[in-house]
């Protein structure tokens, strides 16, 4: 039975795109910069070909993989237009982004629906306005709302302040409200837990309220063809559960490798969805060259484990989002090239992918494996070239 197993390394992106310029991310490089900078060993990932996925190869290993880079080519860079192209559905009009804050009236209107004042209302980075404001947010119990250059509306609140069920209940209605000519790409619950001022914590208990995808993608299709699709980490919430027969949730990425691996062993799911989003929110948003290269160890060492796991017809995909070079002077996402792996038992030998057209051609790799029609979507499918 074939099955596939899909990885989304959240924002490791292998070199700038060549409009990277046009976003402002020149000279960005995710993986090439870690590496560069702190020399992390990745003897799985290495075997797999990722170091042949940079614009210079970073090894003189030969890979025993399938392996190339895909390109973006939906207006964007943020997590949901990624995975939204990954799978078959290009986002031709960006998500509206808010530079200077949200709207004096849209943040009224807000207030008003949720019963209570706000704090923020600017772009900000997750941890910092967290020391900013969280402690008068204690005092007051208004929960503080922030964007960044993303195309998101979040909600912060300490979850001793604003349980974490309220805190979702109105997240979801700002999903409610910002939608037409004030549409964000998320919605995001921003949890945390601390005594105070340089002590505060984001919690796992994070959720995403996710713009409805506004044409079929390759998961709703691998649904309605009797397949089932089970989401890891915030992968439901992205599309907004359209086609995703089980989520489950995790706490961080080794909950969600473990939690991967299990399935693979025990369950019979045709597509396993896996988003480890640690790699962005805990390393590339808060410019953590160190601690985005231990993540990147630690995952090798839970990717040999899996690879071990795979049955005979299965195939395991790893790639990523979008970028967010933890060396940049900014702490955004970056417009980057992202990894094609394809690895599994019948893939024993180095197969150089190139450099594909669209992010697509993942789903499209996708639908031939499992046996389902990819009629429709833009990708161009890889399958052929594993043989």
């Amino acid at each position: 039975m074939a099955r596939a197993i899909v990885l989304v390394c959240d924002s490791l992106g292998v070199g700038e795109l060549p409009d990277a310029k046009d976003f402002g991310d020149e000279g960005s490089n995710t993986l090439g910069h870690v590496l560069e900078s702190q020399h992390p060993k990745l003897p799985n990932l290495t075997r797999l070909g990722l170091l042949h996925t940079l614009p210079k190869p970073a090894s003189d290993e030969r890979p025993q993989s399938a392996f190339g880079r895909m390109a973006e080519v939906s207006a964007g860079k943020d997590t949901t237009t990624g995975h939204w192209e990954m799978m078959g559905l290009i986002v031709k009009d960006p998500f509206r982004t808010y530079p200077h804050g949200f709207p004096k009236e849209v943040i009224a209107e807000y207030e008003r629906r949720i019963g209570r004042k706000t704090l923020g209302n600017k772009p900000a980075s997750g941890t910092v306005i967290l020391d900013e404001l969280g402690e008068e947010h204690m005092r007051t119990g208004f929960p503080i709302v922030y964007t960044s250059a993303d195309s998101v509306f979040q909600v912060a609140a300490h979850e001793e302040v604003i349980p974490i069920q309220e805190l979702w209940k109105i997240c979801a209605i700002a999903r409610e409200l910002m939608r037409g000519e004030n549409n964000v790409g998320r919605i995001i619950a921003r949890p945390f837990v601390g005594t105070g001022r340089g002590h505060f914590k984001r919690t796992a208990n994070r959720k995403d309220f996710s713009v409805r995808p506004t044409g079929e993608t390759v998961v709703e299709r691998a649904h309605k063809s009797g397949k089932q699709v089970i989401g890891l980490g915030k992968i439901a919430d992205i599309f907004d559960r359209v086609g995703i027969d089980k989520e489950i949730r995790t706490e961080s990425n080794s909950d969600g490798m473990r939690k991967t691996i299990d399935l693979v062993k025990e369950s019979n799911a045709d597509f396993v969805f896996t988003n480890l989003v640690d790699f962005d929110s805990k390393y590339g948003h808060r410019n953590d060259a160190p601690g985005y290269a231990r993540a990147l160890e630690t995952f090798d060492q839970e990717l040999g484990e899996l690879l071990k796991a795979l049955r005979k017809d299965d195939l395991l995909f790893i790639t990523a989002d979008h970028g967010c070079d933890p060396t940049d002077v900014s702490t955004d996402h970056t417009r980057e090239y992202v990894p094609f792996l394809i690895a599994g038992p019948h893939v024993s030998q180095a197969r150089d992918l190139g450099t594909r057209r669209t992010f697509a051609d993942l789903g499209a790799t996708i639908c031939e494996h499992l046996g389902i029609s990819g009629k429709g979507f833009p990708g161009k499918s890889a399958l052929s070239e594993l043989q």
